[in-house]
């Protein structure tokens, strides 16, 4: 009994030790596509200075439990072998930017952590989301509903959607992402029909 015990507290540990292992290397490497991002094309000289001063941030507490430098190449490693980001030799420097795949990524982690600000007065607006994706591209309708779900948006229709303030920046990170382009509408209307359970829905007056 206390050897099954023993053993299912070890698994556990295991188990939990891999869980935040795996959130620090999504941390590290979103450190590391935002400031590729940021720069579009970085040096390995300025990327690497740069990264670890955002991982003091983010591991204050933990700088002795591990190595930063050590951490974050084993960081760049696998975002590379992921093929999100690329090397390039200019005159025997060697600069780092992201792949299409890799600004996918960037674009993914930025989709996660987006909140759309809500002013303090409504100004009586609605943007609405139509779209019309074909069911070859089921996989990303299914998504775009999701992401508009965790952002907030009520639905009206199957495919149109409402929300009551400025989100347009939000929605063309979600075509960028998407590759949808024409697919999605972005519209802003001063009156829906019936709208008494939608103010409802969203707390307005």
């Amino acid at each position: 009994m206390y050897t099954f015990c023993n053993g299912r507290v070890i698994l556990y540990t295991l188990l939990y030790n891999e869980i935040v292992d795996r959130k620090k290397q999504i941390k590290v490497a979103k450190i590391i596509l935002k400031t590729i991002a940021l720069a579009g094309l970085i040096s390995m000289a300025v990327l690497a200075p740069n990264a670890l001063q955002a991982l003091d941030i983010f591991y204050d507490r933990d700088k002795r439990k591990y190595n930063k430098k050590q951490y974050l190449n084993k960081s760049i490693e696998r975002l590379k072998a992921g093929g999100y980001i690329e090397f390039k030799n200019r005159n025997g420097k060697i600069f780092v930017s992201l792949t299409e795949k890799g600004k996918e990524k960037w674009l993914k982690y930025q989709l996660g952590e987006t909140v759309i600000k809500k002013p303090r007065k409504w100004d009586q607006k609605w943007r609405i989301i139509v779209f019309d994706i074909k069911e070859e591209r089921r996989g990303s309708r299914d998504l775009l509903r999701k992401e508009l779900v965790n952002l907030g948006f009520v639905k009206l229709q199957n495919s149109v959607w409402v929300y009551p303030y400025e989100c347009e920046s939000v929605v063309i990170m979600l075509k960028s992402y998407l590759k949808t382009g024409k697919d999605i509408l972005y519209v802003i209307a001063e009156k829906i029909e019936n709208d008494k359970w939608l103010k409802k829905e969203f707390r307005l007056s």
